[in-house]
């Protein structure tokens, strides 16, 4: 029976507390060897104990890379092309074989036609969304796993709260802290944003700023291909007067007030202050995230391989990462939703924008990605997630959102898409559900993109319910969804 999956929950989040852009931007960049970073790990310590729960892929991934393809990219244009449909739905690329006997992608991805032995496609993502079809909702729904009713007339939710549901990347290192003196979740090359909407799901929200991730923007606009050679991180340095005298005089006051106070010592000797003083400390001496970030290290033609261009070397930035110690990577789309060029918000301009931008980027990055992981060893712990937060019509030039579309365009289509999910024991090789003949819905097996996150939180040994408190500090699931056993091996 054909089946499209509604929401699984909704919950209201006020827009009052607003954070500012500042805030948004970045998450160190404060006194280096100050309370500052040493709180983060102090706040950082309060992990919930999750149980164990067990089952297929369980406990296997020990990071994960989400490759978040921002603004919906077409499905019926890259992973699940069609045959024998009329004009109005055939794609104008032509399909091409790959690895997987009977499967086929466009002849814009083929480097991801030879690597698709590696990893699982998801061709029946599908959901009802709650209001309108506008990228920020679906984006919020995506990261927190949560939908809301506060949602503007134009379709845009309001800006980022303090009492928003967490990205699921603050859940993961909230309940599984890094081990390593590096930076537990970082966050590239640009903001979630649709229009003036910048950073919606993107924070920690109601766990509080210590969880947030690092936020790493490089200057220059989305048209700026060089920008990831600009990488700048002189918040995870010490400056050369610090190390001598400052820090001296800094340890010194810290001494002083210790001896001055016992009171105060005896108050909050059950928070061990000087182990996240120290955390903090070795993060900045160790030199392991500055070491990470500098791209520089990698031979001419690693880099080539990923791509000279934004996300290709944003990819290779976050195996970097994670190879150091970093718990998530999340790669966002490096063009700002519902925009042109290289976005993949394609109402106009279809076949050009994705023949001559945005398709080969996304094949060369993203093969690269797992071709190099899975020759390092590191796929099998390394959860890969690459997702939009919504397909395209099948229907070119229909209006389904209210925005306008060319002949040649797509609009937003929530009810089928393609997600792709590979490593830490997820199949290889392996096409989890069915379109139907025009990729309007699914046939078999639909999944929700919070049964998504469910089975990400699985696959960390994180119970999906597992209960925490918002602001209110009332008992909320991490999501209300049931991990997809069937995409384990």
């Amino acid at each position: 029976m054909l089946r499209i999956p509604g929401e699984f929950c909704t919950d209201l989040c006020d827009a009052n507390l607003k954070m500012t852009r500042r805030d948004l931007l970045r998450v160190g960049g404060s006194s280096i060897l100050g309370l500052s970073l040493g709180s983060l790990f102090q706040l950082g310590a309060r992990a919930s104990d999750a149980g164990i729960k067990g089952g297929p892929g369980w406990g296997r991934a020990k990071s994960v890379i989400m490759v978040y393809l921002q603004g919906g990219p077409s499905h019926l244009d890259l992973w699940d092309p069609k045959e024998n449909v009329s004009d109005k739905i055939k794609s104008p690329f032509s399909s091409i074989p790959t690895k997987i006997p009977g499967v086929h992608f466009t002849e814009i991805l083929p480097q991801l036609a030879k690597v698709n032995d590696k990893f699982t496609m998801i061709r029946s993502m599908s959901y009802t969304p709650n209001g309108l079809f506008n990228h920020t909702a679906a984006i919020y729904q995506i990261m927190t796993g949560y939908t809301t009713d506060k949602v503007s007339p134009s379709g845009q939710l309001e800006p980022p709260s303090p009492k928003d549901f967490p990205n699921f990347g603050s859940n993961v290192i909230r309940i599984k802290p890094v081990t390593e003196p590096m930076l537990p979740f970082v966050m590239l090359p640009r903001p979630l944003q649709e229009s003036n909407v910048v950073g919606k799901g993107g924070t920690a929200g109601f766990l509080g700023k210590a969880f947030d991730p690092y936020y790493l923007y490089p200057d220059g606009d989305d048209m700026d291909m060089s920008k990831m050679d600009t990488v700048r991180t002189d918040d995870l340095k010490l400056p050369p007067e610090v190390f001598a005298m400052r820090l001296q005089r800094r340890a010194h006051l810290r001494d002083t007030l210790n001896k001055a106070m016992p009171e105060i010592e005896k108050a909050v000797e059950n928070y061990n202050l000087d182990e996240y003083y120290q955390r903090a400390l070795n993060l900045i001496v160790s030199g392991r995230a500055r070491k990470a970030f500098d791209l520089a290290q990698e031979p001419d033609v690693m880099r080539d391989r990923y791509g000279r261009n934004t996300f290709g070397q944003s990819c290779l930035l976050a195996r970097r990462l994670v190879e150091a110690g970093t718990r998530v990577v999340e790669v966002v789309w490096p063009k700002v939703a519902n925009s042109d060029n290289h976005s993949w918000d394609v109402h106009v301009g279809l076949a050009q924008r994705m023949k001559n931008q945005s398709g080969p980027m996304l094949d060369q990055g993203l093969s690269a990605l797992f071709e190099d992981l899975d020759q390092r060893g590191m796929l099998s712990e390394t959860l890969v997630v690459a997702i939009g937060e919504f397909g395209r019509s099948p229907e070119k030039g229909l209006s389904t959102s209210g925005n306008s579309n060319s002949p040649d365009g797509r609009d937003h289509w929530p009810y089928c898409y393609t997600a792709v999910m590979g490593g830490a024991g997820i199949k290889r090789g392996y096409v989890h559900g069915k379109s139907d003949k025009t990729g309007s819905s699914p046939l078999e097996e639909p999944v929700h993109p919070m049964e998504v996150l469910a089975t990400l939180y699985h696959a960390f040994g994180i119970d999906p319910e597992t209960i925490v408190y918002n602001h209110l500090n009332q008992p909320r699931e991490l999501v209300k969804a049931k991990a997809v056993s069937k995409l384990f091996a």
